[in-house]
């Protein structure tokens, strides 16, 4: 999963990414001060892990794993190519889903783009400039599709009717993921990759002051909320500063911290939480002397598509998955336990894979 980090300048965005990632992107405070995306690959906390690690004391310990993209700034015009916008917006595109950092803090010492803090604005001033840069990209495939129809060729006759919703819809400044299609008309958008196709979490970025009870309830917090129930979107509430702090901190100082501040966890956990509920992801567990590892796969994977993740011979001899549950795992303190008290499970082609199912998959070549 890769997830993209944006958001105007001075808002906090490559903060946050550092505190996530510790990659160490360079922040500053004046407008495009990271020119190139910032990669991070983080792991993603699950503590079924732990579990089974300390079950299994295993040779290898590999958590899934989570990438982050801190994208430059973006600004007005962008979708022209002002700033450095061309270039972002293409990056913007490689992406699963968008972090969109929004400033809800007031600080004299860092200066805005715009010389004041307004969410609602900030946002309007992103969505706008990926809008019209999907507006672009519509246009030219509605071209081509209505020229090939013309042409006698009739299988883009969905594509052309598909193009002109979504143009109609743009048009009005609305991201394209609200527009209103179809199942099959929104797997021929999906193909475009069409920026404001993807998903959002909106990052309300709060002072260290804020945080704690409350932080839902401020004036610019609720403001960001507003905008994401109206388009299905998420928001995090987090403190860029804070999250910085706790970065630097070890396991045990970090949840004492976190129970200080009245957080409870931190803002990566939190965040991967809403990612992986925002595209649909779940984790399967393989466990034994040699690894524990979790595997990531789309919610409705069937038995022998998750198979494949390890291996694609596992997918091509698949013979059945034997598969007990997390909880009844951890329970009983052994798979030989499972099996005498007839837990382990024995799931065919057509079984689809559950959240924290620790499998073993049986398979010939």
């Amino acid at each position: 999963m890769k997830l993209g980090v944006v958001g105007l300048p001075n808002v906090g965005k490559s903060t946050l990414f550092n505190a996530i990632t510790n990659a160490g992107a360079q922040a500053a405070n004046y407008p495009f001060c990271t020119i190139e995306p910032n990669t991070g690959v983080v792991a993603v906390p699950d503590e079924r892990l732990d579990v089974l690690a300390k079950m299994y004391n295993p040779e290898k310990y590999t958590p899934a794993t989570l990438e982050f993209v801190d994208i430059a700034g973006l600004v007005k015009g962008a979708s022209r190519g002002e700033g450095l916008g061309n270039k972002f917006l293409s990056h913007i595109r490689e992406v699963d889903a968008i972090v969109h950092v929004v400033r809800c803090f007031e600080d004299e010492n860092v200066i805005h783009v715009d010389g004041s803090v307004d969410p609602a604005r900030d946002i309007e001033t992103i969505q706008t400039e990926l809008v019209l840069a999907d507006m672009e990209t519509v246009q030219k495939r509605m071209e081509k599709a209505s020229h090939l129809l013309k042409n006698g060729d009739k299988k883009y006759a969905d594509e052309a009717q598909t193009a002109e919703i979504v143009l109609e819809h743009l048009n009005g400044l609305k991201p394209a993921r609200t527009a209103p299609l179809t199942k099959e008309q929104r797997e021929i958008m999906e193909s475009w990759l069409l920026l404001t196709s993807k998903k959002v979490v909106y990052a309300a970025n709060i002072s260290e002051n804020d945080v704690g009870e409350g932080q839902d309830e401020l004036p610019m917090v609720k403001k960001v909320k507003e905008i994401a129930d109206a388009e299905g979107s998420q928001v995090l509430v987090i403190s860029a500063k804070i999250e910085e702090e706790i970065a630097s901190l070890d396991p045990e100082e970090k949840q004492m911290f976190l129970d200080e501040m009245g957080i409870g966890k931190s803002g990566l956990d939190r965040l991967v939480k809403l990612g992986y509920e925002l595209l649909g992801y779940i984790s399967f567990l393989t466990a034994g002397p040699k690894e524990v590892r979790a595997w990531t796969i789309v919610n409705g994977t069937k038995a022998p598509q998750a198979a494949g993740k390890i291996h694609t011979d596992f997918e091509k001899g698949f013979i059945r998955a034997e598969i007990v549950a997390y909880d009844d795992l951890v329970r009983e303190g052994s798979m030989n336990a499972c099996k005498e008290k007839g837990l382990i499970r024995s799931e065919g082609k057509d079984y689809v894979m559950k959240d924290g199912d620790v499998t073993l998959f049986r398979f010939n070549v």
